[in-house]
């Protein structure tokens, strides 16, 4: 029984001490902003096309031929067509290849405000402007 009214007492002395103890919510006043910056690296393609390399040991008789068979159709069209059946057509080729930007952004800032004569710094995820809510927490101390 003695032990039950003990427990009861110091359970009682538990919670009106808790019940003394009180949070808010008020302003302080932003010192200093200090943003801490991140390195990022951006990739993107960068394409260059090259023109096909010309042969050195063009061919006439491919034209001179596709001149002779396309004389219905027309000279100069049998001749380009002769020409790139000897020739071949060579396309031009693109080429490309990842480069990487490097770009410096904010993660998060570091914050110096002044409450009620205290400094104090905290790292926030955005920049605060002039003031910065601030939780306070107030309890007797004995």
């Amino acid at each position: 029984m003695k032990h039950s009214a003990l427990l009861a007492i110091l359970l009682t002395a538990g919670a009106v001490v808790q019940a003394q103890a009180a949070d808010y919510e008020d302003t302080a006043r932003v010192v200093s902003v200090a943003p801490r910056m991140e390195r990022y690296n951006i990739p993107r393609q960068e394409c260059t096309t090259d023109a096909p390399a010309a042969s050195g040991d063009r061919s006439n008789s491919g034209a001179i031929i596709g001149r002779v068979a396309g004389a219905a159709v027309g000279a100069g069209t049998g001749a380009i067509v002769g020409d790139r059946m000897q020739n071949g057509s060579a396309q031009p080729v693109q080429r490309c290849r990842t480069v990487y930007d490097t770009q410096e952004r904010p993660s998060g800032y570091l914050v110096t405000y002044d409450y009620h004569g205290q400094t104090l710094t905290d790292f926030m995820p955005v920049e605060p402007g002039q003031s910065v809510r601030v939780r306070v927490h107030v309890q007797a101390v004995r």
